[in-house]
């Protein structure tokens, strides 16, 4: 049987596929996505039980994605993770007052990101333990 779904929206290439490689090994099955309009259509099609939401996108910002996600009785109750090199107490609190589950500072560490997605998303413990520690998920990601 297939692993839980997890949505990873950023406009970034290299987070989503950074994300995305570290959910992969602990058996995670992932759903991408650049932008929040294309975000909301894949809730839709493969509701997941976790997003992980970038704050930066284009055209439509990750606060007023997660307003969408909360107003609609089908998904309000997905845990929504947002993601933001941002670490002031204003988009904290921001991210909450949207609805946000919880909140993560980029750049982190592919263990702490473990951490997080852990506490919303049941899942198979990684192979040959944690080796990942190492490289910080959005390092030199400007914005």
């Amino acid at each position: 049987m297939a692993g839980p779904v997890v949505l990873v929206v950023d406009d970034s290439p290299t987070i989503r596929k950074i994300v995305e490689i570290t959910l992969k090994r602990q058996g995670v099955q992932v759903v991408t996505a650049p932008s929040g309009v294309i975000a909301l259509a894949a809730i839709a099609n493969t509701p997941p039980q976790l997003i992980l939401l970038d704050i930066m996108l284009p055209k439509v910002n990750g606060y007023q994605i997660c307003q969408i996600i909360r107003r609609n009785p089908e998904y309000k109750h997905i845990p929504v993770v947002m993601l933001s090199g941002k670490d002031g107490v204003f988009d904290k609190v921001r991210g909450k007052l949207v609805g946000a589950t919880e909140y993560i500072t980029k750049p982190f560490e592919p263990r702490d990101l473990l951490r997080v997605v852990r506490k919303y998303v049941q899942f198979d413990a990684e192979p040959g333990g944690t080796r990942h520690g190492a490289v910080p998920i959005g390092a030199g990601r400007v914005g």
